[in-house]
């Protein structure tokens, strides 16, 4: 049987007789999926017997509103994951720099064509943070970078001055740089952490942006990409099968987009500070070290303990091991921050354990 890498796997849990699971291992929004949205992609089954639009135009008009940039520099796809994807067979770069601990799909991508891909280890004893010391890293052989803001699995910020010093060096030295900005939208002040400015000049950026994670709509995948770049935009395109939004995904993003839900956001955003400072207390008294994420999961270490996950999914709960990401041991893991009854759930059953 294939091994999965990623949290989420509720159906793995199903199959070892879980009938009630608390997911901790996705870093989806507790709200859940907006009503609206939910409405909006049950009201567009009829349309399914249509295929649906290969360029997403309503769709894309509404991100382009919501975003504030031109509707041509977005794209839109399968998942932030199938923009990648996308994104990197149409590049297909020789030499790509990742940082580590991060999101695995990056090198995945990049193996896939052929990339050979270095890592840039953040360390622990800062924090996981990225420092000036990889503008040293910058050369010209590379192709590409990929960043991560704020970092998938660690919620920590990249310094925004530092960020725009590695835009410039990759501007100077042709180094194509892809921004992953999934998690922005749950940031207190996201204008502050985004490249969005730097988008108008300077083609040789890309973000990645998602509704998996936000909007709740994990299974409905729909991502999208912006760049200013309208012949790699065109390529990326190429590079798939054309129709790889559905019907109903389109019609859920369109309605996600709209000024009706910005009480959703807000709340959002409220809940997840509430509940994130909560949470990181409640893991510290227990006596683990929690490192200074922003996002809406909470990175952390159980010095001395492994298996973690194994005796949490016994009492019914999931949480994401880290030992499978470069960099990591089996002693770091990852929780998305939920409601505070489930971060309570969690909280009481890690104290049955560590006692």
């Amino acid at each position: 049987m294939p091994v999965l890498t990623h949290g989420g796997d509720i159906y793995s849990a199903r199959e070892k007789g879980l009938e009630h699971i608390l997911d901790f291992s996705a870093n989806i929004n507790p709200l859940g999926l907006p009503r609206q949205v939910q409405l909006a992609a049950e009201r567009s089954v009829r349309d399914c017997v249509h295929y649906p639009d290969p360029l997403c135009r309503a769709l894309a008009e509404k991100i382009a509103r919501h975003e504030q940039v031109k509707q041509e520099w977005i794209i839109c796809g399968n998942g932030a994951a199938d923009v990648l994807f996308r994104l990197v067979y149409a590049l297909r770069p020789r030499r790509a720099l990742l940082l580590s601990p991060t999101f695995s799909e990056y090198e995945q991508a990049l193996r896939a064509v052929g990339c050979r891909a270095a890592s840039w280890l953040l360390k622990e004893a800062d924090g996981f943070r990225l420092t000036e010391d990889v503008l040293q890293r910058l050369d010209p052989a590379l192709d590409m970078l990929i960043l991560c803001n704020p970092n998938n699995p660690t919620g920590v910020l990249i310094d925004p001055l530092l960020l725009q010093k590695v835009l410039k060096a990759c501007a100077e030295k042709h180094i194509f740089l892809v921004v992953d900005e999934c998690f922005n939208d749950f940031l207190q002040k996201p204008a502050c952490h985004t490249v969005k400015p730097w988008l108008v000049e300077n083609t040789g950026l890309f973000i990645l942006k998602a509704f998996t994670k936000f909007y709740g709509m994990a299974g409905l995948r729909l991502g999208y990409g912006l760049c200013s770049c309208q012949p790699l935009l065109e390529a990326i395109r190429q590079a798939g099968q054309p129709w790889s939004v559905s019907v109903p995904a389109q019609a859920a993003g369109a309605a996600a987009m709209t000024p009706e839900l910005e009480e959703y956001r807000e709340r959002t955003k409220r809940l997840i500070l509430q509940e994130r400072l909560y949470l990181a207390e409640a893991l510290r008294r227990v006596g683990l070290r929690v490192f200074d994420g922003q996002a809406n999961y909470l990175f952390f270490k159980a010095e001395g303990l492994e298996g973690l996950e194994v005796q949490l999914e016994q009492q019914g709960i999931l949480i994401r091991s880290c030992g499978n990401y470069r960099g990591l041991t089996k002693e770091f893991y990852r929780v998305a921050v939920r409601t505070h009854e489930e971060n309570v759930q969690l909280t009481a059953a890690l104290q049955k354990i560590l006692k």
